[in-house]
């Protein structure tokens, strides 16, 4: 697995500064997935890497991917488009693996392409809309970003990764 972007080094570079931020507002890291545009705290993203195949895990749900060796730890990789269900999922040159650190847990995620860093403030963000909770799941979408003509759905990505049907975290670890 190559590394496209270290975003410590962002950090100290100043392109990436962590901040005390409010409830809602702060730093998105903003990525595809399909036609969508989402968005996750900065903080939670450890680095980007070029997507590699991992290695299957026998039994394991369709969208996680298998596990890679990241400089000695064994990392989850959990593909979000299949996950979210988006109607496909092809792996090109722009895939690429956000890797996430998550209640203390590495965790690789599997986005169609990664966007840019932007900062959201709160009157930018708008509340996430409410559905027919029976049909679709809107429990991990934490508010829409609007950024001129763009919007981007913004995710609780700790939440979704430590859900119970992820399978990724302890039960003492999620609580």
């Amino acid at each position: 697995m190559e590394a496209v972007s270290n975003v410590p080094a962002l950090r100290q570079q100043g392109a990436v500064t962590a901040k005390s931020v409010g409830p809602k507002s702060g730093e998105y890291l903003t990525f595809r997935l399909g036609s969508e545009e989402y968005g996750i705290d900065i903080l939670k993203v450890q680095e980007i890497r070029s997507y590699e195949q991992p290695t299957r895990i026998a039994n394991a749900p369709d969208f996680i991917k298998g596990v890679v060796n990241l400089r000695g730890v064994i990392v989850p990789i959990v593909d979000l488009r299949l996950k979210l269900g988006c109607p496909s999922a092809e792996y090109n040159s722009f895939t690429v693996v956000i890797v996430l650190n998550v209640k203390n847990r590495v965790v690789g995620a599997v986005v169609d392409s990664v966007s840019d860093v932007l900062e959201l403030n709160r009157d930018a963000i708008r509340p996430a809309p409410e559905l027919n909770a029976a049909s679709v799941d809107t429990s991990f979408i934490t508010g829409i970003g609007a950024v001129g003509e763009r919007m981007l759905i913004l995710m609780d990505i700790e939440g979704l990764m430590s859900s119970a049907d992820m399978g990724l975290m302890d039960a003492a670890i999620a609580a």
